[in-house]
C-alpha cells in the first residue's frame, strides 16, 4: 500500500497571495487544519496550518520576549516572529518547508514522517505538481479497511499452531525457547515461561490474530531473568 492508494485527489489549497482571512475561512469551511500552498502551475510553495494562525497580533497572542532575552534570539528571528504575527498575506506566514512525497511512497514510509516531524498531512507530488494529499485520517481509514477484511477458509488446530509459533519466532523479543502453544478446537493455550511480563500482553496478541482463534488462555510464568524467582501475575 502507498500514497496513492490512500491520498486524497482532490485537495483544496491556497495561494500564495491570498489573504490569510480566506485561507482561515477555507479551513473552517472544509474542517480541515492545513492547507497546501501552491503557485499557478500546482507546484508546492508552502503549507499554512492553524499553527501559523495562533501567534497574531490581532489577538494580542504574538510571541513577546524580554529585553536579555531579544538580544540573545538576534534581529533575524525576531523580524521573522514580527512577520508571523502581523503579516496578512497566507505567503508572509505560511511554512516554506515542505514535507512532501510521491504516488510510490509505501505506507510505512509516510507513517514514519508523520510521527518524526510531528506532521498531520503529507501533499503528494508528481513531476513538481500536487497530485494529492496524505493525511492521518487516510492512514486510520486504512487500517478500519484491513481490520474488517475477513480471513478466508477454516484453519486446522496444527495449522493455527505453525502460524502462532511462526509468529513468536519472527519476532526480536518472541520467548520461543521457553514458550509452547496448545490448540484445540480452535482454543489456544499460551505455556512456558516468559522473562518479562510484558511479553505475556504481546504472546496474547500474535495468538488473538491468527484466524480460526476462537479464544487465548494464559498459562504463561513470569520468572526474573536475574534472580530466577518465579513472581506472581499481576
Amino acid at each position: 500500500m502507498n500514497a496513492a492508494d490512500l491520498m486524497t485527489s482532490f485537495v483544496v489549497t491556497v495561494r500564495p497571495d491570498a489573504t490569510i482571512e480566506y485561507a482561515a475561512q477555507l479551513m473552517l469551511q472544509h474542517r480541515i487544519s492545513g492547507l497546501p500552498v501552491t503557485a499557478s502551475d500546482g507546484a508546492v510553495l508552502g503549507v499554512v496550518t492553524e499553527r501559523d494562525l495562533l501567534r497574531r497580533a490581532e489577538t494580542g497572542t504574538e510571541k513577546r520576549h524580554v529585553r536579555c532575552a531579544s538580544l540573545l534570539i538576534g534581529p533575524g528571528r525576531l523580524a521573522q516572529e514580527y512577520v508571523h504575527a502581523h503579516g496578512r498575506k497566507v505567503g508572509d506566514v505560511m511554512t516554506d518547508r515542505v514535507i512532501s512525497v510521491t504516488p510510490e511512497t509505501p505506507i510505512c514510509y509516510l507513517v514514519g514522517l508523520m510521527e518524526t516531524k510531528h506532521v498531520k498531512r503529507l501533499p503528494v507530488v508528481d513531476q513538481g505538481r500536487l497530485v494529492g494529499i496524505v493525511s492521518r485520517a487516510d492512514v486510520m481509514a486504512a487500517v478500519i479497511g484491513l481490520l474488517s477484511e475477513k480471513p478466508v477458509g477454516a484453519r486446522t488446530d496444527a495449522e493455527i499452531r505453525k502460524q502462532i509459533l511462526d509468529e513468536i519466532d519472527r519476532q526480536p523479543w518472541g520467548p520461543r525457547q521457553s514458550v509452547d502453544v496448545i490448540v484445540t478446537n480452535g482454543i489456544v493455550i499460551l505455556k512456558g515461561m516468559i522473562p518479562d511480563e510484558r511479553e505475556r500482553a504481546a504472546l496474547r496478541v500474535a495468538a488473538a490474530n491468527v484466524p480460526g482463534v476462537r479464544a487465548v488462555h494464559d498459562r504463561l510464568v513470569w520468572v526474573d531473568s536475574v534472580s530466577g524467582i518465579v513472581i506472581p501475575r499481576p
